[in-house]
């Protein structure tokens, strides 16, 4: 899939391609551009946004995919690894050394399960608990880095979904 570019370059600015247009007035050359792919702009996007993230996480002590864990865990604790890597499309092996070190920092508890040795549950300590009203900020202040509001940012959650995978 390809996206229009929002400021085409000198050479396409005398094609009469509108800069709206669908992918029906590109040419084969405009649709191989580096500019029109949106899986670079996803790849990119999704890169500043962690970097937006790094600085308003920072004094919480957590990073961007350790604050995912969080957010899950604040919806709902208890849950099992398994659970967990699920809701945020992760496999367990690469969730697990994300929760190993929340548990180092003291914000969440492993236990096997006690009516099922092979379920690992992930739960909040109280110093976890305690963490979300310090983590009630973040939204305020990513938007305020991004220069955006809560209406804009659902609006392009929305538009993400088809490419987020079912949740």
């Amino acid at each position: 899939m390809t996206l229009p570019t929002s400021s085409p370059p000198p050479a396409e600015a005398s094609s009469g391609v509108s800069e709206n247009a669908g992918t029906a007035a590109l040419s084969p050359d405009d649709l191989l551009a580096l500019d029109n792919q949106v899986c670079f702009a996803l790849v990119t996007a999704a890169r500043n946004v962690v970097g937006l993230y790094r600085p308003i996480l920072e004094p919480l002590g957590l990073t961007h995919p350790q604050y995912l864990v969080m957010l899950a865990l604040w919806e709902r604790s208890p849950r099992s690894l398994r659970e967990l890597a699920s809701e945020l499309a992760l496999e367990p092996a690469t969730l697990s050394p994300l929760v190993k070190r929340l548990q180092s920092q003291g914000l969440v508890t492993r236990a096997r399960r006690g009516g099922d040795e092979r379920v690992l549950d992930v739960g909040l300590t109280d110093a976890g608990l305690a963490l979300r009203e310090r983590a009630l900020d973040v939204p305020g202040q990513v938007m305020a880095s991004a220069g955006t509001d809560a209406d804009a940012l659902f609006a392009l959650r929305d538009a993400l979904r088809p490419f987020s995978g079912a949740r």
